[in-house]
């Protein structure tokens, strides 16, 4: 990336919300085509049709709009899967809900959820992305919660082994980003109720 000079980085200002959405989009695309270290601060600037010297007047590095990326992307993840865990549901419909509402932020953080699959591991090393660990740590505490709730009431098998099932299901729902496009033929809540009907065939218990 190129230096910029310090005269450049106090110049950074706050922008008008909307325009830091619209930069921050534009950003979040190249990093999920390019990768994180093969984009550049021109890279970004370009695909904006601005000059890179200007979104430093926005942005104090591409860092930092990668934090804001990340941060917004869990920030309204989390807020949805604490709604639906705190909802009191069975553990099948919290299983159901939360599988809806993993593909419903991949349609609205398409470009977020391609960068946190591909850069998560290595991002999660420095200090800065710290959270991106605590946030690892609280997705599987609550899949591996209900599904081990569900076992216990005979709701899901009891033969299952609960780690090896959470992965299952976790790669499964957030490889969608991979092929996944918003706006196409099938809506999120259409793909992941197609989606649990293939997957509660295969947990739910067997009949005698």
């Amino acid at each position: 990336m190129p230096k910029s000079s310090d005269s450049n980085r106090k110049k950074t200002t706050v922008s008008p919300p909307e325009r830091r959405e619209e930069l921050l989009a534009i950003a979040a695309r190249v990093f999920a085509e390019q990768g994180y270290s093969a984009t550049t601060v021109r890279k970004i600037a370009d695909a904006a049709g601005m000059l890179a010297g200007s979104l430093y007047y926005h942005f104090d590095s591409k860092e930092s709009m990668l934090d804001e990326i990340l941060s917004a992307f869990l920030d309204e993840l989390w807020a949805r899967y604490d709604a639906v865990l705190s909802a009191g549901l069975g553990p099948s419909r919290t299983l159901q809900a939360l599988v809806t509402e993993s593909f419903r932020e991949i349609d609205r953080h398409h470009a977020a959820v391609a960068i946190y699959q591909k850069e998560s591991a290595h991002l999660a090393t420095h200090p800065r992305f710290a959270y991106l660990v605590e946030s690892q740590q609280r997705f599987e505490k609550a899949w591996l919660g209900t599904l081990e709730r569900g076992m216990a009431a005979g709701v899901f098998r009891a033969d299952l082994d609960v780690r090896l099932t959470y992965r299952f299901l976790r790669d499964t729902v957030w490889v969608a980003a991979s092929w996944y496009r918003p706006g196409g033929r099938h809506s999120p809540e259409e793909i992941a109720r197609q989606y649990l009907s293939m997957v509660l065939e295969g947990i739910a218990p067997h009949e005698s």
